[in-house]
């Protein structure tokens, strides 16, 4: 049923956010071989005031939990009652994220199979109108199962009650619906993998659910496939999951041998270090993040040229200032640029000799058919031309770096365990430290600049989102006379 052991669990909170509320009651279920072996839960001293509507709502007041164990003081009961279980939760999200956060905040990490009871009942009852747990116990008539008493903290907003419908919904289930129906939703729901026969059976076990990247590696130390996630987790295990699998996962499950991952405190780093590890190692079966050597930019040198197309080596970076002339890109090789041009020259009627497609004399092909002002006849200047040329390659121009210096953006593991500092300098990725001592050293090295352009967009995108996370660094100067004027502490990894 479900699983051979799975624990039905619910809890009362004083607030909805895992990282700043706490956990008030827990109410566990454990259901082995289809059988209830124990029911069991506990008050909790949450360390703070329960707001007011919290505790009309759930019914437990401040007084109630004054002298009620902290969750310091059960972890240990509750870790036992949970581990190898299938953690089943209605509206799993919220029970599993306290969890984990209470077990985060005594430095212990916490993973388990998670199945959301709300997202069983719409797969399996699409018909059906709400699927909240009062829902649930209307419809399938579950009243008897919270027939208790705010005394007994067995009723409905009491843990042990709610987490008893629970089990009492799943009974109902396996009577109204076919079992090979159940497994099915239920195999889709947690993202059951199917591991290839020649990979370890527990290949899978002890992934990290923070952020990092992952490597697939075949018979030898080349790898297969590169990844990243801010789940390293999920996303490993969804590459083996039947329903979500890609015909590129079907290529990698018959190939791979053994799986590696990388934990990064956040995920730009995971998105940097994703896209560093694909050109360096260049895996098979990668192909989007391997543009860098090919990447071209176009430049328009003059109101009155044609567009040329440069290519990423042959453009110093370093050497390019502010002011300088614009480039647009960059895009993966010159049949792109090519491919692009086309489509803005249908778009806005510019013309094909303008552009350096045609040498010979007279209307180019585009005012032959009407899709071209006449820059080519006169009717139109080249400076007008090109400018509405520059007009309409503006959303692919590349943003001038828009600081005074290197700066430094951090972040810290979800977990707390460590912290990563990633300085930048003009688009280019400096480097990422993970002590105090890699950061000075990063802080005032000397790089040769150049333009990756995955890091550029993410760098961009990332900066776009959170501007207020970047601290702008002191000039070259500044830096190495008095680093630790602005010298931030990473706590290092344990």
């Amino acid at each position: 049923m479900l699983a051979p052991a799975v624990a039905f669990i619910d809890l009362e909170t004083t607030g909805t956010t895992s990282t700043v509320d706490r956990i008030t009651e827990i109410g566990i279920v454990r259901v082995q071989d289809g059988e209830v072996v124990e029911e069991w839960s506990t008050l909790v001293n949450p360390e703070r005031p329960i707001p007011e509507e919290i505790q009309v709502l759930t019914g437990i007041t401040n007084a109630m939990v004054r002298d009620a164990p902290t969750f310091a003081q059960v972890a240990a009961e509750v870790r036992e009652r949970l581990d190898d279980h299938l953690f089943v939760a209605h509206n799993a999200r919220f029970d599993y994220g306290f969890i984990k956060n209470e077990f985060r905040r005594l430095e212990m990490p916490f993973t388990a199979d998670v199945l959301c009871t709300v997202r069983l009942s719409r797969r399996l009852y699409p018909e059906a109108i709400g699927h909240s747990l009062d829902c649930v116990i209307s419809r399938h008539g579950l009243e008897d199962a919270v027939a208790g008493d705010a005394a007994s903290r067995t009723g409905r907003h009491s843990a042990l009650g709610d987490a008893r419908v629970l089990w009492r919904f799943v009974q109902r289930v396996y009577r109204e619906r076919e079992i090979p129906d159940i497994t099915a939703a239920v195999r889709r729901l947690l993202r059951i993998p199917s591991l290839p026969p020649q990979l370890a059976p527990d290949a899978l076990e002890n992934l990290p659910e923070g952020p990092g990247v992952y490597r697939f590696y075949g018979v030898n130390d080349l790898p297969l496939y590169i990844g990243k996630s801010i789940n390293l987790r999920d996303r490993v295990r969804s590459h083996f999951s039947s329903d979500y699998r890609s015909a590129n996962d079907l290529r990698i499950s018959g190939e791979i041998q053994r799986i590696e991952v990388e934990e990064t405190a956040g995920e730009l780093g995971a998105l940097l270090r994703e896209a560093r590890l694909v050109k360096e190692l260049l895996p098979l079966h990668n192909y989007r993040l391997r543009r860098k050597l090919n990447a071209c930019f176009v430049r328009v040198p003059g109101l009155a040229s044609a567009p040329e197309v440069l290519l990423n080596k042959d453009i110093d970076w370093g050497a390019r200032a502010e002011g300088a002339e614009s480039l647009y890109g960059p895009f993966a090789a010159k049949p792109n640029v090519r491919k692009l041009l086309e489509e803005l020259a249908a778009e806005h009627a510019l013309c094909w000799r303008q552009l350096g497609w045609e040498k010979r004399g007279g209307p180019c092909f585009a005012r032959q058919v009407k899709k071209c002002r006449g820059a080519c006849v006169g009717e139109e200047t080249p400076q007008v031309h090109n400018l509405r040329l520059a007009t309409a390659l503006a959303p692919w121009r590349v943003v001038d770096w828009p600081f005074p210096g290197r700066i430094l953006v951090r972040e810290r593991h979800p977990d707390g365990r460590f912290e990563e500092a990633h300085v930048f300098d003009r688009w280019c990725h400096v480097g990422t430290a993970r002590c105090e001592e890699e950061l000075a050293d990063l802080v005032v090295a000397r790089v040769e600049i150049d333009f990756d352009p995955d890091i550029y967009k993410i760098l961009h995108a990332f900066i776009a989102k959170h501007r207020a996370r970047v601290h702008v660094l002191p000039a070259r100067e500044a830096r190495e006379r008095d680093y630790a004027d602005y010298e931030p502490e990473l706590t290092a990894s344990a």
